[in-house]
């Protein structure tokens, strides 16, 4: 039996929402990301690491995720990727191809059993990475709630290669693509939705640097800052002016593939959920916001 072939690395997310082009400034005023690129209902956010782009708005009639951004080495990996997901019966959006855009690129897209698109792209437009202090240099990972964790979870382990690093409870379970804890995690939940999408900060200077920028502008974190149990990061999260739930974060757990062994993470245990007990729990409202919006998915129309 051959090996399955891996996803390399989270490149990023694109969402959708009504007017959410109109929130530009909010994040690179704020948040610290630049625009890479804009055009009529769209807008392109980068950090301050290599990738073009990580953040996207899209305006659109529904909330949620235009699609979840995964990169590969090159061509000939996405082909043989894209061949993996077709003899899984896994839906794809057409063959792989060069992709429209600003940044160029050959890939692919296909649908997550909850309906969510996923592109996965090879061959940018790269940029130098420039690592200034207390900016986001990357997505760090995605967070998704879904109404059938178990099926998406097996999904994601069998048809795109990623691998189980941790459980918090049977409530969520957190999976890797590269040597990060985490580039997505699961929430078991009524409905597909985001739950929240974290940023990397470049150390845990930088992560508390950002934290006092956005409160200098007025802006304090919803929950946090704390640090988590499972994927032993520091947290900060904000609620976004369309509603989405933003993280800062740096420092995450570094996988050993050839030592680590998932555990299971309690949800009762304050110290678990937050090692240095500063956050407290997240409070009603802030757990009705990380449930999100029914996504409806991907549409053709929208």
């Amino acid at each position: 039996m051959s090996e399955t072939i891996r996803v390399n690395h989270l490149r990023g997310i694109m969402m959708r929402a009504p007017g959410i082009t109109a929130t530009t400034d909010f994040y690179t005023n704020l948040w610290g990301l630049h625009v890479a690129h804009a055009e009529d209902g769209r807008t392109y956010l980068r950090g301050t690491g290599e990738e073009p782009f990580i953040y996207g708005l899209k305006d659109g009639s529904t909330y949620g995720i235009e699609y979840v951004h995964f990169g590969m080495p090159d061509k000939t990996s996405i082909k043989e990727l894209y061949k993996q997901l077709v003899q899984k019966d896994a839906q794809t959006l057409g063959e792989p191809a060069d992709l429209d855009g600003p940044f160029g690129g050959f890939g692919f897209e296909a649908l997550d059993p909850d309906g969510r698109r996923l592109r996965i792209s090879a061959d940018l437009t790269m940029r130098e990475s420039d690592h200034v202090h207390a900016y986001p240099r990357k997505v760090s990972h995605v967070v998704l709630n879904s109404p059938d964790m178990d099926r998406t979870q097996a999904w994601y382990e069998d048809v795109l290669g990623f691998r189980t690093s941790d459980y918090s409870a049977d409530q969520m379970v957190f999976l890797r693509c590269g040597s990060d804890h985490h580039a997505i995690a699961l929430v078991r939940a009524q409905y597909p939705s985001v739950n929240h999408v974290a940023f990397e900060m470049p150390g845990i200077d930088g992560y508390m640097r950002g934290i006092g920028r956005m409160k200098q502008q007025g802006q304090v974190p919803s929950w946090g800052p704390g640090r988590h149990g499972p994927g032993d990061n520091p947290f900060a999260y904000f609620v976004s002016p369309s509603g989405f739930v933003i993280e800062f974060t740096s420092e995450v757990q570094q996988i050993d593939e050839s030592t680590h062994e998932a555990k299971v993470w309690s949800r009762t245990d304050p110290e678990a959920m937050d090692q240095w007990m500063t956050a407290g729990p997240p409070t009603p409202a802030m757990r009705t916001v990380m449930a999100g919006r029914p996504d409806p998915g991907f549409s053709q129309k929208d």
